[in-house]
């Protein structure tokens, strides 16, 4: 299949069958013509639904009846032959031939006559309008989220969204116990692939391009890992030490599982659990790739029937959340999410946090972390759950943390980061 068909299938599935944007792309290639547009096919899709709501506002006025039904997907082709024009160096010429061509692979050959004159009219428009019509299309962001980060960071909801709106760089975690950070560095030179280091990571090297992770020197023996310097930083916010008995919830895929065992040499007594079966395979995948130990468990964190009563010296607690911090790695969050989902996921985090409180030993350290930058489910969830838990104080991260501000927000872009948050509870003695 034509890799324009193919993406606007893709985005077809986020949009109108509410799949991820992840499975969508994975179960994508196989349909290619040509395996080698594997990369434009994430291209194309990642960007036409990062800016959607601009790219529609471009659409509609040149197209005078909506395509609709079994013909939508033929909307989404325009989209990615907007996308084209205004947003990558592809000829002009090619991106209108080939869009055009891709119609005929979806059953649009009726209207091939239709997209062509809409992208030769986009072309023909040099600039972007003046003023966007509002601020969902301005800003690409679904309304609901726009007010609830103007309402959090009243300073900084535009350099959010701008954030939002980035390609996401690639982080690589050097496994410290088969590599070192410049180590592995001069491995990736030798390959002729430039890294920089990163003074809020010691196993961190960013890549100065993204690439296939299969294609880099060790991958197979297990000298590194894909993940985010914002979720590195979470095995250096836990406690260390032998034989530890640890508990990783809401384990996968496993980066944070893996880090905590790298840097405790693989001397944790540790436990990962996950709701998904099929997602903790990835976990044992992981381990397996990197040398590493965990019991490995499916359970559902927000009850017990998988916990064996015994005590845990320390928790990470990686809350399912909105992945609001994550959008530049996820765009199809904009579009999937819900106000009322937040609310729904706020309620969770807060019935596994009290849940898993219980299996803390007295004088246990819990980290929760999410990957998003809404307060509900970040400061105000601690500030909830430390006001109304006794036996729970603050062990904070940063000098200028309280009951009331409680925690570390990394917003998506500081440092390179993804939007990250994270807070340190211990547990007291009961009196």
């Amino acid at each position: 299949m034509n890799v324009r068909a193919c993406a606007a299938q893709v985005i077809y599935q986020v949009l109108e069958q509410g799949r991820s944007l992840t499975d969508a792309l994975a179960a994508a290639p196989n349909k290619l013509d040509n395996p080698k547009d594997k990369g434009l096919l994430a291209e194309l899709s990642y960007g036409a639904l990062r800016w959607l709501p601009q790219l529609d506002c471009l659409a509609q006025p040149c197209i005078a009846k909506p395509l609709k039904g079994r013909h939508r997907v033929l909307h989404h082709l325009i989209l990615v032959g907007i996308y084209q024009l205004k947003h990558t160096r592809i000829p002009a010429h090619a991106a209108v031939s080939e869009t055009v061509a891709a119609s005929r692979q979806l059953n649009g050959k009726a209207f091939s006559g239709m997209i062509n004159a809409v992208l030769r009219t986009i072309q023909r428009q040099a600039d972007e309008p003046s003023s966007w019509p509002a601020p969902t299309v301005e800003y690409a962001h679904p309304n609901w989220l726009i007010k609830a980060l103007q309402q959090d960071y009243p300073e900084q909801w535009q350099a959010i969204l701008a954030g939002n709106n980035e390609r996401a760089p690639m982080w690589l975690r050097v496994n410290q116990r088969l590599q070192t950070t410049a180590g592995y560095q001069h491995e990736l030179e030798q390959a002729e692939i430039a890294a920089q280091t990163a003074d809020a990571g010691p196993d961190a090297l960013l890549l100065a391009q993204p690439t296939d992770v299969t294609r880099l020197p060790g991958y197979d023996q297990g000298w590194f890992a894909v993940q985010d310097l914002a979720a590195q930083q979470a095995a250096h916010l836990l406690p260390k030490g032998k034989q530890l008995k640890v508990l990783d919830v809401c384990a996968a895929p496993g980066g944070k599982t893996c880090h905590w065992q790298e840097a405790n040499d693989n001397q944790l007594a540790m436990t990962a659990i996950d709701i998904d079966a099929g997602r903790l395979a990835r976990v044992q995948q992981n381990l397996q790739r990197l040398q590493l130990d965990a019991t490995v468990l499916t359970g559902d964190a927000s009850t017990t029937d998988w916990w064996d009563g015994e005590l845990f010296d320390a928790i990470l607690l990686d809350a399912p959340c909105s992945a609001t911090g994550v959008i530049r790695r996820h765009p199809d969050i904009k579009w999937l999410r819900s106000k009322a989902d937040i609310d729904a996921l706020a309620k969770l985090q807060s019935q596994i946090l009290r849940n898993i409180w219980q299996m803390l030993k007295p004088q246990g350290i819990l980290l929760y972390a999410t990957c998003s930058v809404l307060s509900v489910e970040n400061r105000l969830q601690i500030s909830d759950f430390l006001q109304s838990q006794a036996d729970a104080r603050l062990v904070p991260i940063n000098p200028d943390e309280s009951i009331e501000m409680p925690g570390w927000q990394i917003l998506p872009g500081q440092q390179q980061m993804d939007g990250f948050y994270y807070a340190r509870l211990q547990k007291l003695d009961k009196s």
